[in-house]
């Protein structure tokens, strides 16, 4: 099978973006992995895939999967890339767009800047929407590693997120709490990890390590869950700049009942054609 590519990143969190709209597209769990190699394939943290919709007032089907093959509920990063690519390719003329996610509808608006504004819905916080084992809802939770414990927040985005707050973001132990809180037994679909750093209330630093992925340079999704878990905890406004290693997004959240807003960049690195 020979493949037509994009290859994408929304502030270095890489993607390979493929249209199986116009090309016959049949993709497995080993096809996917090789696809994400870096040495021996394109080389990515997911591949994103453009199908057709299912429901006929939606534009497009939007499919994730991470470099490990597993197919996953929501990327924000992604979402900003896959909404360049439809525009980019001309696969829609609308600024604005409805796409189908395995957790429920998502619109995309491509602003003048270039930049993508991401209606991420809104959070959900009961620990089952994680799922998480937690006997009720708190704001703060403890977690038990194997040499310490954290208190984190734990948020849904459509994917599972635990955010831990940190004094130094570039101190903190990433590396080795990031794949212990992932793979924690209280998480038993795994748990994307971030790390957050309060600057001001309107400002925080954020890395993490994300489920089938491992450390990335940004994560949507995580930005949203950490401006949420802060906002719970009272340690945020509303709008928030959310620096990853890789730069910078804007996070918009108005409080519970209220969808969080994402706006950030989306790049085209370049495109290609793999057999595979």
């Amino acid at each position: 099978m020979r493949l037509r590519f994009t290859k994408m990143h929304g502030l270095g969190n890489d993607f390979v973006v493929i249209d199986a709209i116009s090309q016959r597209v049949k993709l497995n769990a080993d096809k996917v992995r090789k696809l994400a190699d870096r040495r021996f394939g394109i080389g990515c943290d997911q591949v994103l895939i453009v199908e057709v919709p299912q429901s006929p007032d939606v534009d497009f089907r939007y499919r994730i999967y991470n470099a490990d093959g597993s197919e996953v509920e929501n990327c924000g990063n992604g979402a900003r890339c896959f909404a360049r690519f439809v525009t980019d390719r001309r696969l829609t003329g609308r600024r604005s767009i409805v796409v189908e996610t395995a957790n429920g509808l998502m619109t995309l608006k491509v602003q003048e800047n270039g930049e993508v504004l991401v209606d991420m819905g809104a959070p959900r916080l009961e620990p089952s929407d994680l799922p998480f084992n937690a006997d009720r809802r708190n704001a703060i939770y403890s977690l038990e590693l194997e040499d310490t414990v954290l208190d984190i927040g734990a948020v849904s985005m459509g994917n599972p997120h635990a955010v831990t707050l940190v004094e130094n973001i570039k101190t903190a132990p990433v590396e080795t709490w990031g794949p212990a809180v992932e793979s924690h037994r209280q998480f038993p679909q795994r748990v994307n990890a971030g790390f957050m750093e309060v600057v001001s209330r309107n400002e925080i630093n954020l890395r993490v390590y994300e489920r089938g992925a491992g450390e990335t340079l940004a994560c949507g999704t995580g930005a949203c869950a950490a401006v949420v878990a802060g906002r719970l905890r009272d340690l945020l406004d509303s709008r928030v700049k959310v620096n990853l290693p890789g730069g910078s997004l804007t996070i918009d959240w108005q409080g519970e009942g209220h969808s969080v807003m994402m706006a950030g960049p989306a790049t085209s690195v370049f495109h290609g054609q793999i057999k595979i």
